[in-house]
């Protein structure tokens, strides 16, 4: 008796706990239509509000990669080499490249054949290759024109030209 009692109970708990998740109150509507059937049609909107959410989050994934597509090929772009003359036999350089290869150790090594010194360097490879490094010539006579050319070669384009080519 006490078991049957217990399981009514139970019953009418889950049954209102059914009812307030599905936000039915009127009970003229409970003896048309049971709550099992109310319940599905609540388990079927919350699915298909889930898949519109999927839908929304791979249409913004999608977006995201366009947009760092974008932001990657305007980087890729932008190979340069800007010299700035800050006194006489000392120069800020600054290259910008696309990542790959040995970039910096080519660049290291047309600074030694151009018999020049670094004095301070900040590498990164972030979004491309990119280099700010202040040097020193040991022969007064360097050309801004110079450096650049040698820069470009190391880097793997040849001056005048948009597009790199490996020499």
């Amino acid at each position: 008796m006490a078991c049957r009692v217990q399981k009514r109970v139970s019953l009418r708990r889950r049954l209102h706990i059914q009812r307030v998740l599905t936000n039915f109150n009127n009970n003229a509507n409970i003896k048309r239509s049971p709550i099992a059937n109310i319940t599905f049609l609540h388990i079927h909107k919350l699915k298909l509000e889930l898949e519109n959410l999927k839908r929304e989050y791979e249409n913004l994934i999608a977006t995201r990669r366009y947009y760092i597509n974008l932001l990657n090929d305007n980087v890729n772009d932008n190979n340069d080499v800007k010299i700035e003359k800050i006194k006489a036999g000392t120069f800020m350089v600054k290259v910008t490249c696309e990542k790959g290869g040995d970039k910096l150790v080519d660049i290291l090594e047309a600074f030694e054949k151009m018999c020049v010194n670094v004095e301070q360097a900040r590498v990164s490879c972030e979004n491309g290759f990119s280099m700010e490094a202040i040097i020193v010539a040991e022969d007064q006579n360097l050309d801004v024109r110079e450096v650049n050319e040698v820069l470009l070669k190391a880097i793997g384009k040849k001056s005048g030209e948009k597009g790199s080519e490996k020499l």
